[in-house]
């Protein structure tokens, strides 16, 4: 059974670089990466699909074409029981992260994230594995910055990268790609010591 890995964020040329599409970003690289065919649009997912071998295991990489909230409708079409949701990783922004902070979560709940909240309430089951990349300012003791306000919450998440964060950006990103890797070549376990590890 092949591996689907979803990258959340929104569709659209004003949205790329934003930090909510952090987890997209990372698909992309992944496809860069390890030279997949570009992606195709799938119109009964409402997503760009393409497909390919991660070191010999099978991998749909999948970007929603919905808005991020409406993000489960795409999931859905492409994992179709609860059985086939622990073959699914899911890459998303969190807030409640550090920028340059990765960690992989399985069976968790959404957190508060509406993308993560929409695939749960569409394929009934929030037993698949999960890519947490951070996107906050680095406050105290290494934690996240709180961001408090509904308004402000959304200026900062559908913000762009200030040119400051580029390099933390790009090593974050690498750093959830290879994650990824390990994921699908080594499992879950091997994933989350190597993403959680700081």
């Amino acid at each position: 059974m092949a591996l689907v890995i979803v990258g959340l964020g929104n569709p659209g040329k004003e949205y790329e670089k934003t930090r909510h599409n952090a987890g997209r970003a990372v698909v992309e690289l992944i496809a860069k990466q390890a030279a997949f065919d570009d992606f195709v649009f799938n119109k009964t997912a409402n997503a760009l699909l393409t497909k390919g071998a991660l070191e010999g295991a099978g991998v749909t990489l999948v970007l929603p074409e919905t808005m991020m909230n409406l993000s489960g409708k795409s999931v859905a079409a492409l994992v179709k029981s609860v059985k086939a949701a622990k073959n699914l990783l899911v890459i998303h922004d969190d807030l409640d992260l550090p920028l340059g902070t990765v960690k992989m979560v399985f069976g968790r709940g959404s957190g508060g994230h509406k993308g993560v909240e929409s695939i749960m309430r569409a394929i009934k089951t929030k037993d698949f594995a999960r890519l947490r990349i951070g996107i906050s300012a680095v406050g105290k003791k290494n934690q996240a910055k709180k961001v408090s306000g509904e308004e402000k919450v959304i200026k900062m998440v559908i913000g762009k990268w200030k040119p400051s964060e580029d390099a933390a950006v790009k090593k974050t990103l690498k750093k959830a790609a290879e994650a990824v890797r390990l994921f699908t070549t080594e499992g879950l376990p091997a994933a989350t010591m190597f993403a959680n590890t700081r």
